[in-house]
C-alpha cells in the first residue's frame, strides 16, 4: 500500500486540476482552495514518502502492475523524494502569493494550469523511463506556456513566442537523442539501458556516447547553460513574478535529469568535458546580467542563471563530495531564487507606478519591510552568511579541491559572488534608500499587505531552517550523493537483484 503511495504526486495535481476547473467559472475562491488543499496535500505526501525513501534503497512501482522494462514504471529514491519536497514546499508558497495578490484572477485558468504544471515536475522527478521522462517534460511545458501568458500584454506575448520556439527545438532534439538511444540500446526504460549500454559493443558506443550528448544538450536547455540560456531572461522578466518563482524549479528540473542519466548512461564523467566549461562561463555570464540590470525581472532572471550555474558547477565534477554539495545547494538556488521574484512582485506593487524600473521613488507603506525582505533574498541569492547558500558555495568550494581546474572553480565562484552583491546592492540602494520628490503615499489597505508578504516569509524560513538544519541535511545529501552514484543499485532495485550485476 505504501508503494502505490508513490503514484500519488501525479494523481492529486490532475484530481485538483480537474475540481478547481470545474469550481473557476462561478466560484473562483473555491478552486483556489483546492489548489492550494492540494499542494498542502503534496506536502503530506512527500514528507511520508521521503520517510520511506530514508532505508536508502531504490523503490520501484510499476503502474498496471506491468514489470520493467516493459510497463511504466515510477522509481522512488531519497533524490527524488527530495525533490518531491521542494516542489510542493516552493508550490504552496507560489499559491498562496497568487491569490492573495490577485495574480490567478488576472487571468483564465490559472490554478488549472498551476496543478498541470505540478503535476509535469512531480512525473519528470519519478519517472523510470526516459520516454515517459519526455512526456512530463511536454506536460510541464504546455502547462507553463499558459502561466508564461497569463495576464496577457503585448511583451508577454513576443516573449513567449519565443519561448514556445525554444522549447519545440528542444523537444525535436529529445525525440531525436531518444531514437539515437533506442535504436543502438533497444530499450528507454533507464535502467535496462544501463545494462545493455555496460555490454554494447566498442563499435556502437560511439552512437550511445553521440545520443547521450544529445540529451544532454537538451538538459542543459532546460537548465539555460550557455550557449542555450538566452531564452531564460527575456522569459521569465516578461511573465508574472509569481509564475516565474514557480518557474525556479524548472531549470533544476534539467539539473535533475543531467544527475539522474548520466551516470547511468555515459558513466561517471561522461558529459563533464562541456557542462563543466558552459556551467562557468553561464555563471559569469548571469551575473554580469544581473549587475547591468535595468528592471526588477531582468534582475531575479540573471540572478537565477548565475544562481543555477553555480549548482552545475558541482554536478559537472561527477564525484561523491561534489554531487552532496550541489544536491545541499540545489534548494537554496530555488527557494532564493523564488524568494527574489516574489519580493520583486511586491515592490512592483506596493510602489505603485513606477513598475518594475530600479529607480528611486516616493516613500510608500510597507517600503522599510520589503527592504529587509530584499536584503535576506540578496544575501541568499548571492551567497552570504548566515544563510544556506554560504554553505552550499562553501561545500562546492571544498569539493572542488580535488579537481584539477579548482583554480578556474574557485575565482569564477568567488568573483561572481562579488559582482552580484555589487549589482544586488546598488539595486537596494537606489530602491530602498533614494527617495524620489514627490509626496510619499500611503495605502489604505496595510493589513492585506501584510498578508501578501506571508509567502515571502515563508521562503525565508526555509532558508533559515536549512542553515540551521545544515548538518543533518548534508548528511542525508551525501547518502544521496552515494545512492545516485550506485549504479548496480539502482538497477537493481528496477529490473531485480539479477541484473544488478550487469550494470556499471
Amino acid at each position: 500500500m505504501m508503494d502505490a503511495l508513490i503514484a500519488a504526486p501525479l494523481l492529486l495535481p490532475a484530481f485538483a486540476a480537474t475540481a478547481s476547473l470545474l469550481f473557476w467559472l462561478r466560484y473562483r475562491w473555491a478552486g483556489a482552495i483546492v489548489s492550494i488543499a492540494s499542494v498542502m496535500g503534496l506536502i503530506g505526501v512527500a514528507i511520508m514518502l521521503m520517510s520511506r525513501a530514508a532505508s536508502g534503497e531504490a523503490i520501484a512501482y510499476a503502474l498496471g502492475d506491468w514489470p520493467a522494462p516493459f510497463g511504466i514504471v515510477l522509481v522512488l529514491d531519497r533524490l527524488s523524494a527530495l525533490m518531491l519536497l521542494l516542489t510542493a514546499l516552493l508550490g504552496l508558497a507560489v499559491a498562496v502569493h497568487a491569490t492573495l495578490t490577485g495574480v490567478d484572477r488576472k487571468g483564465w485558468h490559472f490554478h488549472p494550469l498551476f496543478q498541470f504544471q505540478l503535476l509535469g515536475i512531480n512525473g519528470a522527478f519519478l519517472t523510470g523511463d526516459l520516454f515517459n521522462l519526455f512526456v512530463f517534460f511536454e506536460v510541464l511545458l504546455i502547462a507553463s506556456y499558459g502561466l508564461m501568458l497569463h495576464g496577457q500584454g503585448a511583451r508577454r506575448l513576443s516573449a513567449g513566442v519565443q519561448y514556445v520556439v525554444v522549447n519545440l527545438i528542444g523537444s525535436i532534439l529529445f525525440l531525436i537523442a531518444l531514437g539515437l538511444l533506442y535504436g543502438v540500446t533497444g530499450t528507454l526504460n533507464m535502467a535496462d539501458m544501463a545494462v545493455r549500454a555496460a555490454a554494447l559493443p566498442a563499435g556502437d558506443r560511439g552512437l550511445l556516447r553521440a545520443g547521450g550528448l544529445l540529451l544532454t544538450l537538451v538538459f542543459a536547455l532546460k537548465a539555460a547553460l550557455v550557449p542555450v540560456h538566452l531564452w531564460l531572461p527575456r522569459t521569465y522578466s516578461a511573465t508574472a513574478p509569481a509564475v516565474a518563482a514557480l518557474f525556479a524549479i524548472m531549470t533544476k528540473v534539467g539539473a535533475y535529469a543531467i544527475i539522474r542519466t548520466m551516470p547511468l548512461i555515459l558513466g561517471d564523467a561522461g558529459a563533464g568535458a562541456f557542462l563543466l566549461p558552459a556551467a562557468l562561463g553561464t555563471m559569469l555570464l548571469g551575473f554580469i546580467g544581473l549587475l547591468a540590470a535595468r528592471g526588477l525581472g531582468d534582475m531575479a532572471a540573471f540572478g537565477l542563471i548565475g544562481s543555477t550555474a553555480t549548482l552545475l558547477t558541482a554536478i559537472a565534477l561527477f564525484d561523491g563530495p561534489a554531487l552532496a554539495a550541489a544536491l545541499y545547494y540545489l534548494p537554496h538556488t530555488t527557494l532564493s531564487a523564488a524568494l527574489l521574484f516574489l519580493t520583486v512582485d511586491l515592490i512592483i506593487r506596493w510602489r505603485g507606478g513606477e513598475h518594475e524600473g530600479i529607480v528611486p521613488t516616493p516613500r510608500y507603506q510597507g517600503r522599510g519591510w520589503l527592504g529587509f525582505q530584499f536584503l535576506a533574498a540578496a544575501v541568499a541569492l548571492v551567497g552570504l552568511p548566515p544563510l544556506s547558500g554560504f554553505i552550499g558555495k562553501l561545500l562546492i568550494l571544498q569539493a572542488a579541491a580535488s579537481s584539477p581546474y579548482m583554480g578556474v572553480i574557485w575565482a569564477m565562484v568567488l568573483g561572481t559572488s562579488l559582482i552580484g552583491l555589487i549589482g544586488l546592492s546598488r539595486a537596494g540602494s537606489d530602491l530602498f534608500w533614494k527617495d524620489a520628490s514627490a509626496p510619499p503615499t500611503i495605502s489604505d489597505r496595510p493589513l492585506a499587505r501584510a498578508g501578501e508578504a506571508v509567502p515571502a516569509v515563508f521562503l525565508a524560513v526555509l532558508l533559515a531552517a536549512l542553515t540551521a538544519a545544515a548538518g543533518p541535511i548534508t548528511a542525508y545529501m551525501q547518502a544521496t550523493s552515494a545512492q545516485v552514484l550506485d549504479a548496480q543499485g539502482y538497477i537493481a532495485s528496477v529490473l531485480g537483484p539479477d541484473a544488478g550485476g550487469a550494470g556499471r
